[in-house]
C-alpha cells in the first residue's frame, strides 16, 4: 500500500491517533467518519494506492460547495489540533481479498507511528442476541488492550465488550493465524463448509480482519460498534462519531473552526439517499 501525498503536504508526526471505517451494514462507520472530518475542519493531506480497494471516483464530500474536486476511494485526512489522522474508504475491498487489504493496511499504520488505531463499525441488528433498547443506542467494544477484548476504560465509559469475540474459538485463532502469517495449526483449519456456519460470521466482518492484523502488528486497536439496521443511518452515524470522541477525549463543541454548531453537516449528505426532488414539476 503506499501513499500517495496532496502536492505540498505530509503526514503529521505529532498526530498519534487513526480513525477508520470498517465497511459493514448502513455504511455507519463512513458516515461517522464523514462528520468527524467534516467537523475537525481535517485537511485532506493525500490518498492510499492499493489495489485490494475497488476503484471509485466522486465530487467532493465536505464543500460547503461542490468545487469539483475529487474524492477517491482511500483517503487520508489530518487533524493537527485534534492530534488526530481519519483514513476515509469509499468503496469496498475486492471480494476474497480483506485479510490482504487488512495487512497491506496494518504495515501502513505501523510505519507511520500510529500508537492508537481506532475502527468504528455497524453491525447487523438482526443478529443481535441480548436486545435492550431502555437506554436508548448502546455502544459496545472490543479492544486490544487486554487478550479477552476487553479494556477498563471502554468499561468506565459504559460501554460493553462484544461478547461474540471469543478468542479461544476455533474461527478467532484462524483469523489471528491469518493476521500474523503464521502456519495453520490442523487443529484449527477450518473443515470444508464449514466457514459458512454461525461460528464463522463475525470472525469473517471487515472490522474482525482489521483488528486481528492492526493487533498482530502490535498496535493498540479500539473497535466501536452499533447495531442498526439498513435505512436511515445519520442517527447511528452520529452515535458512533459522539463515541469515538468520548473514547479520545474530544469535545465536539471545541473542534477548529467550529461556530456554536456541535456538528459540521458534511455536503455529500444532502444526496445520501438520492438527489434532491425536481419542484418544478409539481
Amino acid at each position: 500500500m503506499e501513499f500517495v501525498p496532496e502536492q505540498g503536504k505530509h503526514v503529521n508526526g505529532d498526530s498519534s491517533t487513526l480513525i477508520l471505517p470498517a465497511l459493514s451494514i448502513g455504511n455507519v462507520g463512513q458516515l461517522a467518519v464523514d462528520l468527524l472530518v467534516a467537523s475537525t475542519r481535517a485537511e485532506r493531506i493525500g490518498y492510499l494506492d492499493t489495489p485490494y480497494v475497488l476503484p471509485c471516483v466522486g465530487n467532493d464530500a465536505y464543500g460547503p460547495v461542490p468545487n469539483g474536486e475529487l474524492a477517491l476511494p482511500l483517503e487520508a485526512y489530518d487533524s493537527s489540533a485534534n492530534a488526530m489522522t481519519l483514513i476515509q474508504q469509499r468503496s469496498p475491498v475486492v471480494k476474497g481479498r480483506m485479510i490482504e487489504f487488512a495487512k497491506n493496511l496494518a504495515d501502513y499504520v505501523a510505519a507511520s507511528g500510529k500508537k492508537h488505531v481506532v475502527v468504528l463499525s455497524s453491525l447487523d441488528f438482526g443478529r443481535w442476541q441480548r436486545v435492550d433498547m431502555s437506554s436508548g443506542l448502546q455502544t459496545l467494544y472490543l479492544s486490544s488492550t487486554n487478550s479477552d477484548g476487553t479494556d477498563d476504560y471502554c468499561e468506565q465509559l459504559g460501554w460493553k465488550k462484544l461478547q461474540e469475540y471469543k478468542p479461544t474459538q476455533k474461527a478467532w485463532k484462524y483469523l489471528s493465524a491469518l493476521a500474523e502469517g503464521n502456519a495453520i495449526p490442523e487443529s484449527i483449519l477450518p473443515f470444508e463448509g464449514e466457514l459458512e456456519e454461525e461460528e464463522y460470521y463475525y470472525p469473517s466482518l471487515p472490522f474482525a480482519a482489521l483488528f486481528s492484523c492492526l493487533k498482530a502488528k502490535g498496535l493498540k486497536v479500539t473497535c466501536l460498534f452499533c447495531y442498526c439496521s439498513e435505512g436511515d443511518n445519520i442517527p447511528d452515524a452520529f452515535h458512533l462519531a459522539e463515541a469515538a470522541c468520548k473514547l479520545l477525549d474530544l469535545s465536539p463543541s471545541n473542534f477548529q473552526g467550529n461556530s456554536n454548531d456541535k456538528w459540521v453537516i458534511p455536503l455529500s449528505w444532502k444526496t445520501l439517499y438520492g438527489p434532491p426532488a425536481d419542484m418544478s414539476l409539481f
